[in-house]
């Protein structure tokens, strides 16, 4: 029987690299697949992952329509075993609902991968609707980890060096860390721990502060 399955963890725990190991996997088999993502930090319609793994895709915008898209591909003779969602967090909870549609109906497996909450803690929709319809929901046991060593579960954006908790859900940026003595660019994200992400703490302003010079002992 198909299955609609959804994984998830914080950014930087190998969610694209795990999507396109599945569909390698399958691929290898002698199974037919699609790959879809939305907002890709490498461009429009490729799936990329930060061990430098691409793969072109099918782009999903607010206006795709997953039931329309597979129903044409089938009555057009072509043969569609599963399909592979990255950036599922992006999907709409109507596209969602019509991935469970498309399992249900046309027995065909969906993989689904993306992060729970956005950088406010607050729930994606598409990730809401995937945790409420899935048949299974895997949480990625590589963990990301927060600057300070511990186990990172908070998504944080940073907006000229500052982090901030409002603004628009979706605003495609990088992941600080791969230089840390880059320019820091208008916007980028981190992985952080629950308390750093209640202080506000980021990895840039901790440095700041580790920067700063200690009083004098003495006057």
């Amino acid at each position: 029987m198909a299955e609609l399955q959804f994984f998830t963890g914080t950014m930087d725990s190998g969610k694209s690299t795990l999507a396109l190991q599945t569909n390698h996997n399958h691929a290898a088999r002698g199974r037919a697949g699609r790959i879809f993502t939305s907002h890709d930090r490498a461009g429009q319609a490729l799936v990329s992952s930060r061990l430098g793994l691409t793969h072109d895709a099918l782009e999903v915008d607010e206006d795709f329509d997953f039931w329309r898209y597979v129903v044409d591909e089938l009555t057009h003779g072509a043969r569609i075993d599963y399909l592979i969602c990255d950036e599922a967090q992006f999907y709409s909870g109507r596209q969602v609902e019509d991935l469970a549609k498309v399992v249900d109906e046309l027995q065909i497996d969906v993989f689904a991968f993306g992060i729970l909450s956005d950088f406010r803690t607050a729930l994606f929709a598409g990730s809401r609707r995937l945790v409420e319809l899935a048949d299974r929901m895997h949480v990625l046991q590589v963990e990301a980890l927060c600057w300070c060593g511990k186990r990172a579960t908070h998504n944080a954006r940073s907006v000229d060096g500052v982090m901030v908790v409002e603004g628009e859900q979706v605003v495609v940026g990088d992941v600080e860390g791969d230089d840390p003595d880059a320019a820091v660019p208008e916007v980028v994200y981190e992985v952080l721990c629950r308390a750093h992400h209640r202080r506000r703490m980021t990895a840039a302003r901790a440095r700041a502060v580790s920067m700063v010079a200690e009083p004098l002992p003495f006057a």
